[in-house]
């Protein structure tokens, strides 16, 4: 495709490299847009904005957002399953979802404008850093109810690069097709470039002998040393790519190759930094909670969505030419999220399973460590006295048993082990529930 063609809406310095009057007239513009769609299409959002006084139409501020309450994850749990769309069922063509437990998980759907804006948004980010119709890219996130893997299939078929949809998983036949299709472009968290790099070296694979030159890493949170270790052990550009499935998936932002901050696509989703105890909204260069709105969805638009990331959004002269506003890697969390390979985990949930379980007691410790560059995670959990002397033998099945729970709930697998009575460190104050062990890099 040519890059002066018409049809070549990722590649797009109107925006990118618009002044900030003219990104804010478009961000204004949009959200009139949005709100109105909402107003017109869910009493949910209906009821909010009539109760704030306000009217789409006559919005005149970004600030005005501000008269808005926030939307929280527990909201659209709330919601279950279509209650915050904003499109008829019959407009929608993709699902997407959380992980759920015992409760409801989070839902959100795409119409089909949907997922070109979602191609598009990523795609811009692809191209920007240099992504072309000629790479090979290795798509190593996992596909199903996770949007990981499919924004960046999207994103590379619309530039007209090659793309290969291998999901996670089974790493020597990903470094294999790495080899042989000569992969130019990697997709996945960063903590599992780590691994491929361990098994690389095992199996006599020469990262500088291979072909990739980019990789667009997110999911999980990383460091600059871990940066550092990436390039050097798999000889790429490895950038920071940031999205979350509530607000649109990956394509939110993501580094150029200055790789100082996050540049946001402002023209779909407007950030705000808040303090996470009042809800005030704090001003630039200042840490607190993230904050989207999303400025061009329809099917399942999220008004002034808390994230639960620290972060803070500042502007600079960057040296790529963009202009849009940057956020600072996400660096913790308002909340007890883990993120484990890129699944969301919290300890909550790990609770209401074994609390289901007969014969188990309610003192648990979740435990993480990391093994070969990957994160790992265990529940130690007490058994009842009974159990634990009268069916000593049949423990390992029941640690199975268990685990067969855990992942049937949240999606990824869980080592339990089961452990006498009162062997567990008790607490006179909050419980300790999770011992991070993992060795920072």
């Amino acid at each position: 495709m040519a890059e002066n063609s018409k049809d070549n809406k990722f590649w797009d310095p109107e925006i990118t490299t618009a002044s900030r009057d003219k990104i804010i007239s478009i961000q204004i513009e949009n959200l009139k847009k949005t709100l109105k769609h909402c107003y017109e299409n869910n009493n949910f959002y209906k009821k909010r904005i009539d109760d704030a006084g306000l009217n789409p139409d006559k919005i005149k501020d970004l600030s005005d957002i501000e008269k808005l309450p926030f939307t929280s994850k527990d909201e659209l749990r709330e919601n279950y399953p279509f209650g915050l769309f904003c499109t008829p069922l019959s407009k929608v063509v993709r699902v997407h979802s959380s992980s759920g437990t015992t409760g409801n998980p989070t839902v959100v759907g795409y119409t089909k404008e949907d997922l070109e804006i979602w191609a598009d948004a990523l795609a811009r980010i692809m191209y920007d850093v240099g992504v072309r119709e000629d790479d090979i890219v290795q798509v190593s996130h996992g596909f199903g109810m996770f949007t990981g893997g499919f924004g960046f299939q999207y994103a590379a078929e619309r530039i007209g690069a090659l793309v290969i949809p291998i999901s996670g998983g089974n790493t020597e036949r990903q470094l294999k097709i790495m080899t042989d299709f000569k992969s130019t472009v990697l997709c996945c968290t960063p903590s599992y470039t780590l691994y491929m790099a361990e098994i690389a070296e095992k199996i006599g694979i020469d990262f500088s002998k291979l072909h990739l030159k980019f990789g667009f890493l997110g999911a999980e949170p990383w460091t600059e040393p871990m940066r550092a270790e990436i390039e050097k052990k798999l000889c790429m550009n490895a950038l920071n790519s940031y999205g979350l499935s509530e607000v649109i998936g990956p394509g939110v932002s993501c580094e150029c190759l200055v790789k100082d901050g996050l540049h946001i696509n402002e023209d779909h989703f407007l950030p705000e930094i808040i303090d996470p105890k009042t809800g005030k909204t704090l001003p630039h260069n200042q840490q607190g909670e993230l904050v989207f709105t999303s400025l061009s969805k329809k099917a399942f638009p999220v008004i002034r969505y808390r994230t639960k990331d620290i972060s803070y959004l500042y502007l600079d002269d960057c040296s790529c030419g963009k202009k849009l506003i940057k956020m600072a890697p996400p660096m913790g969390r308002t909340d007890d999220m883990l993120i484990i390979r890129g699944v969301n985990v919290f300890p909550s949930q790990i609770e209401e399973v074994l609390m289901q379980i007969k014969d188990l007691e309610p003192h648990y410790l979740i435990v993480l460590t990391r093994e070969n560059y990957l994160d790992k995670i265990e529940v130690w959990v007490e058994v009842s006295e009974k159990i634990f002397h009268e069916k000593l033998m049949d423990l390992e099945f029941f640690e199975k048993s268990i685990e067969d729970k855990l992942y049937s709930a949240i999606g990824i697998h869980i080592k339990v082990s089961l452990k006498e009575p009162r062997t567990i460190a008790r607490s006179e104050g909050k419980a300790q529930r999770v011992w991070d062990r993992r060795e920072k890099i």
